[in-house]
């Protein structure tokens, strides 16, 4: 029985059972003068929009949002911390509701940060600052090797799949990118009818399943990806190879989700967990890959086609920078997963001890293609834990062109982290398939919020830069950012990240020696 029906069914039986008793006793009749309110006040909850958790939860929900109004006071004592030091939980999931619902996000009192903390980060200001109103951060995609370019924001919705979310949740993600004006990656789930029809710009994943580009033994079908890829409102195609969730594991949908509408999109049978392969079947080396990435930039009607992966054994990548060297295809883009991103469900060891995490991994990726004279001819994006603009700075700094984030999209839709993603009982009605939860969230409202956070960190962005003294965010460079490493010592991120000089792999006696033996050992005809 869901919460709401509960509620309904307890406060009729406590209303017959006040009238019964009352009949014989009374005095009982008092304890209508308790009860009529809170049914008013479940009433009332169930028939708003603003929020999802009080039309699941009547009453009992504001309990949750009572310890909310106290967060601004007490979060700085129960600040969570990540490896750096750096509040992320409470304080950033506060900040992105604040901006998602419109409300004042200044902070009274400075800093709750400890400045002289091991792990400290920051920019320096210029006296000379520049009008935030005329800086400039969307990037040209596509431009150099195809011909339908796409001008990308520099913060867009990352993968997440229809069958993970729900169709509202989806919908009002879309509807927000429309509104906002920046991209919505589907996941790796295929395309759906709730990322089509708001007409929000698209990029559309392609993952080891090929989820609705499949023919009947789950192989990839040219003929069908071709009829939806040459569609307006997809504007990107990416093709995953692995997440930061579960690098090396392939994506999984439990059955208890599976719809019969999910099934027919993704092309594959009910009442089974929906599983993703962990390697693709389209190619098997790095030279394939290109191929593939040439193929499908060709059955789009030249759409910007790129690849996600999150980095794991060097040699890899480098065989794959090899092959583009060799055969002079390049994607155009790279995505770089974290390993500490993801929104999806995984094993608790390849949550926590797989992969390269995001900033490693995207000063690896911009060091290999600059050694390899390719960085000019493609984008990268940065796919990791970003809630504040100032974590869009830092990795566009480290070498990102553009930010895709799906944690803090899924707080602006009002995601409580409740953790029960993948038990088909999300109490927000964001990841569920059940229609009682996710017809629980208010499509309008949701994705007003959506739009309003992303214009918010844009505008925080802006800000950043202008005060920096710059006027685009392709100035950042590592020596802007600053990090407290041990005490009094100070380095800035062109010091702990050192990047290669451009073509520095193309000459045997230039390759910096702890890269030597990886890149000597990558083939680009096997990983």
């Amino acid at each position: 029985m869901q919460p709401k029906q509960l509620f309904i069914l307890s406060v009729s039986l406590l209303t017959i059972m006040t009238v019964s008793i009352g009949i014989y006793w009374q005095p009982f009749y008092y304890v209508f003068l308790i009860l009529a309110p809170l049914a008013l006040l479940g009433v009332h909850d169930m028939l708003q929009k603003r929020h999802t958790v009080l039309r699941l939860y009547p009453v009992v929900g504001h309990l949750r949002f009572l310890l909310e109004s106290f967060r601004p006071e007490i979060q700085q004592y129960f600040v969570e911390s990540d490896t750096n030091g750096m509040p992320v939980s409470r304080e950033f999931r506060s900040l992105i509701y604040q901006r998602a619902k419109g409300v004042r996000d200044t902070r009274p009192f400075g800093t709750i940060f400890d400045v002289y903390r091991n792990g400290y980060e920051w920019v320096h200001h210029s006296l000379s600052p520049k009008d935030s109103h005329h800086v400039q951060s969307s990037v040209m995609f596509g431009d150099i090797h195809g011909t339908k370019p796409y001008q990308m924001s520099a913060l867009n919705i990352s993968a997440m799949s229809f069958g993970s979310l729900s169709q509202n949740a989806i919908k009002a993600l879309n509807i927000g990118a429309k509104k906002g004006g920046f991209a919505h990656n589907t996941g790796e789930g295929g395309l759906s009818p709730y990322h089509l029809e708001p007409g929000g710009d698209i990029i559309w994943q392609i993952g080891t399943g090929y989820f609705g580009c499949r023919d009947q033994q789950g192989q990839f079908d040219a003929t069908l990806f071709q009829q939806k890829s040459t569609l307006d409102n997809v504007k990107m195609i990416e093709i995953k190879l692995s997440q930061g969730a579960k690098p090396g594991h392939g994506g999984i949908l439990p059955a208890v989700k599976l719809t019969e509408e999910i099934a027919k999109i993704r092309h594959v049978p009910m009442g089974k967990d929906v599983i993703s392969p962990a390697a693709h079947s389209a190619f098997s080396s790095p030279q394939g890959l290109l191929e593939f990435v040439a193929q499908l930039r060709e059955l789009s009607g030249g759409k910007p086609v790129g690849f996600k992966l999150c980095i794991g054994n060097p040699k890899e990548f480098m065989a794959i920078c090899k092959a583009m060297l060799e055969s002079n295809i390049l994607p155009d883009f790279i995505t770089i997963d974290g390993s500490e991103g993801g929104t999806g469900a995984a094993p608790v060891e390849l949550t926590n001890s797989v992969g390269m995490p995001l900033k490693d991994g995207l000063v690896f990726v911009n060091n290999l293609l600059i050694g390899c004279g390719l960085r000019k001819q493609l984008r990268i994006i940065a796919s990791g834990k970003s809630f504040s603009s100032f974590h869009l700075l830092r990795l566009l700094a480290l070498g990102a062109d553009t930010v895709n984030s799906a944690r803090a999209m899924m707080f602006a839709l009002g995601c409580i982290q409740s953790r029960h993603c993948n038990s088909d009982k999300c109490p927000t009605g964001i990841a569920t398939q059940d229609p009682a939860r996710y017809k629980a969230l208010d499509v309008k409202d949701k994705s007003n919020r959506v739009a309003s956070y992303h214009a918010s960190m844009i505008e925080n962005l802006h800000e950043l830069v202008a005060a920096m003294g710059l006027e685009s965010t392709e100035q950042l460079t590592p020596d802007h950012i600053h990090q407290r490493v041990q005490g009094t010592e100070v380095k800035t991120y062109a010091e702990l990240y050192p990047l290669v000089t451009d073509g520095d792999f193309l000459k045997d006696d230039l390759i910096p020696k702890h890269y030597a033996k990886a890149w000597q050992q990558a083939r680009s005809d096997c990983w």
